[in-house]
């Protein structure tokens, strides 16, 4: 038996990339796996039974956790997303910085952990190795899936010309970027450029004010611009439909969820240019242009909304390339726990 950790998926209300993974992996894994809240889970597991987790945690988050890891009958298991804590405190969440170095730690006592990326992977155990650990559990690369919404996958290859609306979709804060996308967006418009941008996320407590700010600034000037605080899935999904591309201009990611999902609607990705997000652009369908380059942003934006050219071959290659799926990232879980 698997006892999947569900501790924070069960009661979180919004959609980050945190809760996609636990969800999707979750209705993935079905039978295999039961799930389990630290706080109510008697915690007996049997010698061939395991433990796997896909969320964040410490010690004062999950009293006992430690002791756990150490003593228990069963095996663990854990999915590592990123250190980003560690690379941006300036603005990442305060509880996510003051978290992290002991989570990092806590992960090195799991009998397995699976990063969502190769760069995430190199940033842990290079992360433990500074730390100077002696012993480190083996960690391989799951590769998350792109189908979000468990729909069919769109593969556009009409060679239809595209309606100017492009779409965004990530929480509000400094790390997505939104800051420089909307400088683009607004030279675009200020030059006489016709289209729309859906901006699509929820709000970042801590960081994602100013955002807002700028956002209602720009919408009364630019009719162009659209907010979307809450969208759920059929209506990120509608969203894309309609989107001639989507734009991640990030600067720092785990894996990159949003990409693979776009890709997997069948739409194009302008993304940044980070060495994890080429693990899963460079297959085809993305455009990576230079990280927060302001200019060079402009100009990739300009393009693709006047090239229909090049928009319909980014369109054949999204349609035509190998994408993973969840049911096989359940899949290589679900053989490697056996």
């Amino acid at each position: 038996m698997i006892f999947f950790d569900a501790t924070k998926t069960g009661g979180s209300g919004h959609r980050s990339g945190l809760m996609r993974v636990s969800a999707r992996l979750a209705e993935e894994l079905g039978p295999a796996a039961r799930a389990v809240n630290w706080a109510t889970w008697d915690r007996r597991m049997g010698a061939n039974d395991w433990f796997l987790t896909s969320e964040l945690f410490s010690e004062e988050e999950r009293p006992g956790l430690t002791e756990f890891l150490a003593t228990q009958a069963g095996r663990t298991a854990a999915i590592f997303h990123d250190a980003i804590p560690l690379k941006h405190p300036h603005i990442t969440w305060p509880q996510s910085v003051a978290r992290h170095p002991s989570y990092l730690k806590l992960l090195a006592h799991f009998g397995r952990v699976w990063a969502v990326s190769a760069a995430s992977r190199d940033e842990l155990l290079g992360f433990w190795r500074w730390q100077g650990l002696a012993k480190m559990p083996p960690v391989d690369v799951l590769a998350l899936g792109s189908d979000f919404n468990r729909a069919a996958r769109a593969r556009r290859m009409d060679g239809a010309k595209r309606a100017a609306s492009l779409v965004s979709v990530g929480i509000l804060e400094p790390r997505k970027n939104q800051m420089l996308l909307l400088d683009a967006a607004e030279t675009l418009w200020r030059e006489g450029l016709d289209f729309e941008l859906n901006v699509v996320g929820r709000v970042n407590p801590h960081f994602g004010a100013p955002i807002v700010a700028r956002v209602r600034a720009l919408e009364p000037r630019f009719r162009g611009l659209r907010y979307h605080a809450a969208a759920d899935d059929a209506a990120v999904a509608g969203l894309y439909a309609r989107a001639r591309a989507s734009v991640f201009p990030t600067i720092a990611e785990g894996c990159g969820l949003p990409l693979l999902e776009s890709l997997w609607q069948g739409v194009p990705c302008v993304c940044s240019d980070l060495l994890v997000l080429r693990e899963n652009a460079t297959a085809g369908g993305c455009w990576a242009v230079a990280t927060n380059d302001r200019a060079a942003w402009t100009d990739a934006l300009r393009r693709v909304l006047t090239d229909d050219a090049l928009v319909a071959r980014l369109e054949v290659e999204a349609a035509t390339r190998a994408l993973p799926v969840w049911a096989e990232a359940a899949s290589a879980l679900r053989a490697a726990l056996s």
